[in-house]
């Protein structure tokens, strides 16, 4: 009954007309961010959190806008999957398989509408698994000590390069650089200045909106400028959409399972949305058998991988909201952006913000209505945009980016640090390495250091209290089997995943 009563209030902020006119806006631009190859949901919110500060928005408002970009940069990989065989983002890899023969066959338009029917029923049955099991999550994460909490920690490093993760050293090596930027400042404990070489900018630490529009928008900026500037796409014409009844029921089940399995993989540390789209798929084609004919262009091959992706990302958001870990790039963003928010993350949210907490899960179901009401009747509208040279969408992105950091703290500092980042975030990925546990690091750093000196003071320096509960014990554990996953399991996973990348390029 309590969370009905909550859902009800969560309601009552989210139907408020200002929240509805920017779940709209948001859901707009992240179908338009999805659409956009490369650009991904992470960039895209990353790029987008600044113009929630230039707006002066009210926290649920922000949280809001941005998640409904969110949920509509993960509806809008499937677009550019259907149309150019070009995936938007890594999950909507799977859609390529079977929405470009369907689009290839003159069926595109009923490959999107199917794809769009899939992601709203997926993100619909993750929805309401975050509503019944989140409040579980968060009332038993209320029994967490620092020592669970420091145990926890080490797990969302551990399990951050995921299953598939190409090379776990340099997610480790990420994951440290973040910890080690996290450091900068006066030590709250001590009093004691760290690597601030007596610049005032400093003091007060390295401010994670900065880093993280550096890292994601301006390396995107320069990516987009090396590859992509000036470059056009072919306009692409789409049929006549001819779907009955009987086609929508015919991938129903193909969707509540995929829902199903990419909430799970979005719930769980280490899977995340590119995982959860190839086992639904794969499970499907299993499960039918010689009665699908996928790679051909089968409804249910472009049905089940995005069932499962737009679960993920709505699972990816379970512990985040009551742990404070991120599930996912995109939730470690939305994390940051909840800290700037001076609103802290974790168990207690649900007390202390319900209205906002509540009032972003009844947006994510609201906005999962919007978005396939856009997304069916629209989509030629964004595919129209998709053929705008990135020339002209380049200088809107940056003004934007520059303008929100400079209207936070009106400091010219700040915007030759994030340039700074953005170099950075340049040449990291450059390297292969991850730029997700350098976010992470840097905003999980700080509450990983107070929990770790909480023990300790707790036990008087004694380390065994790391590992002195059962359930401490059970997270290093998992931990360990996260790190160790990859290197065992993640070849082979890999492995199938590249055959199954090789065919796209057929």
């Amino acid at each position: 009954m309590d969370t009905l009563h909550y859902l009800s209030l969560g309601f009552g902020v989210a139907l408020q007309p200002e929240n509805l006119m920017f779940a709209l806006m948001g859901c707009f631009i992240g179908t338009l961010i999805g659409a956009l190859p490369g650009l991904g949901p992470a960039n895209g919110v990353a790029i987008l959190i600044p113009l929630a500060f230039t707006l002066g928005l009210k926290p649920e408002t922000a949280l809001i806008m941005l998640t409904a970009v969110y949920a509509g940069a993960m509806y809008g990989g499937r677009i550019s999957s259907i149309l150019l065989n070009i995936p938007g983002d890594e999950p909507a890899m799977m859609t390529c398989l079977d929405g470009y023969p369907m689009a290839r066959k003159g069926k595109a338009a009923e490959a999107l509408a199917i794809s769009a029917i899939a992601s709203f029923m997926g993100s619909l049955i993750a929805t309401v698994g975050l509503i019944l099991l989140a409040p579980l999550l968060a009332r038993f994460a209320l029994t967490f000590g620092p020592a669970e909490y420091f145990a926890l920690f080490v797990l969302a490093f551990a399990t951050l390069g995921g299953i598939t993760g190409k090379n776990p050293m340099k997610t480790l090596m990420a994951a440290a650089i973040g910890l080690i930027i996290a450091t900068v400042g006066i030590d709250l404990s001590t009093g004691t200045q760290r690597y601030t070489f007596n610049v005032l900018e400093l003091y007060e630490g390295v401010d994670f909106i900065i880093a993280i529009v550096g890292l994601f928008a301006v390396s995107e900026l320069l990516f987009f400028i090396e590859e992509k500037a000036g470059k056009g796409r072919e306009m692409i014409k789409i049929n006549p959409l001819k779907l009955n009844w009987r086609d929508i029921t015919s991938i129903f089940p193909t969707t509540v399972r995929g829902g199903v399995l990419g909430f799970i993989a979005g719930v769980l540390p280490g899977a995340g949305a590119s995982l959860g789209s190839f086992i639904t798929y794969t499970l499907e084609k299993k499960i039918l058998g010689k009665k699908g004919y996928f790679g051909e262009g089968d409804p249910r091959g472009v049905a089940a991988p995005e069932a499962g992706n737009n679960g993920a990302s709505s699972g990816a958001l379970v512990p985040m909201l009551t742990l404070g870990v991120p599930g996912s790039g995109t939730t470690a963003v939305l994390l940051a952006m909840l800290v700037s928010l001076n609103i802290t993350p974790g168990p207690l949210m649900f007390t202390q913000n319900a209205d906002l907490v509540w009032g972003v899960i009844a947006a994510l179901l609201v906005g999962n209505f919007m978005l396939l009401l856009l997304n069916i009747p629209l989509v030629g509208v964004f595919v129209k945009i998709l053929s705008v040279p990135p020339m002209y969408l380049l200088p809107i992105v940056t003004m934007v980016a520059f303008v929100g950091i400079y209207s936070i703290s009106h400091s010219t500092f700040d915007l030759y640090f994030m340039i700074a980042f953005g170099v950075a975030g340049y040449i990291l990925r450059k390297l292969e390495i991850p730029l997700v546990p350098v976010i992470l690091g840097l905003l999980l750093g700080p509450e990983m250091e107070k929990n770790l000196r909480h023990a300790m003071q707790i036990s008087d320096g004694d380390w065994s209290i790391l590992w002195s509960s059962g359930l401490s014990i059970g997270l290093w554990l998992v931990a360990i089997i996260g790190l160790l996953m990859p290197v065992i399991v993640g070849p082979i996973l890999r492995k199938r995943m590249q055959a199954a990348k090789a065919k796209i390029g057929d």
